[in-house]
C-alpha cells in the first residue's frame, strides 16, 4: 500500500477519499491541544467569547510537547490518549469546523457520529515515537493559552508526518475492523 501525501488544509473532498487503514503523509499547518485547551475553547464558545484560534478546516494534534533542547524547534511530541478529548470533540467539530484530529486510542460513538455528520477524519500517530515525530515539525509557535505550558495551543508546520486513518467520515473504525479481520 502506498502512502497518500496530503497537503493541508483538509477539504471535504480529500476527507471523503480517505478510508480507515489508509496511510498518509501530512504536510502543512496543524494545531495542538489537549484537555485543558479543549475545555477553555468550549467554555469560550458557550460564553460567546472571541476565540484565540480559527480551527475551521484545520487539524488538531492531541499532544503536549516537551520543551525544545537548544537548537531544536520542539521537544519530543508523542500523541496523547484521544479519549480524553471525546467530551469536547463533537462541539469543536460542529461549532468550530474542525476537519481532522491526530492522537492515539479509540474514540467513542458520539465522536464517530459527529465525524460522519461534520465530514471529519481521525488519524493515529505512533505512540512512543515522540522523538521521531518531532523531526517532522519544522516550526512551532504558541498561539493561545500560554499559561497552560505544554498544554497551550501551538501552531506547528509539519513535513512528512506519517499517520494512519483510524476513523473515516463513513463510520469505519480500523480498531474494530482489525479485530474482526483477525478473528476470522
Amino acid at each position: 500500500m502506498q502512502d497518500r501525501i496530503i497537503n493541508l488544509p483538509l477539504t471535504n473532498e480529500i476527507i471523503k477519499e480517505l478510508h480507515s487503514g489508509d496511510r498518509v503523509i501530512l504536510n502543512g499547518t496543524i494545531y495542538t491541544g489537549r484537555d485543558e485547551a479543549h475545555e477553555k475553547l468550549c467554555d469560550m464558545l458557550k460564553n460567546k467569547e472571541k476565540l484565540p484560534v480559527d480551527l475551521n478546516g484545520q487539524v488538531i494534534y492531541y499532544v503536549g510537547p516537551c520543551p525544545a533542547k537548544p537548537g531544536e524547534v520542539i521537544g519530543s511530541c508523542g500523541p496523547t490518549t484521544s479519549g480524553r478529548m471525546d467530551k469536547y470533540a463533537p462541539t469543536i467539530m460542529e461549532q468550530m469546523g474542525l476537519k481532522g484530529m491526530i492522537g492515539k486510542g479509540k474514540r467513542n460513538e458520539e465522536v464517530k457520529e459527529a465525524m460522519k455528520k461534520n465530514i471529519c477524519v481521525y488519524f493515529a500517530a505512533i505512540g512512543g515515537a515522540g522523538a521521531m515525530i518531532s523531526n517532522c515539525i519544522k516550526e512551532a509557535e504558541v498561539i493561545a493559552f500560554p499559561e497552560l505550558g505544554p498544554e497551550a495551543i501551538y501552531k506547528l508546520k509539519v513535513e512528512d508526518l506519517p499517520l494512519t486513518v483510524i476513523n473515516d467520515c463513513y463510520g469505519n473504525d480500523l480498531y474494530k475492523d482489525g479485530i474482526s479481520k483477525y478473528q476470522q
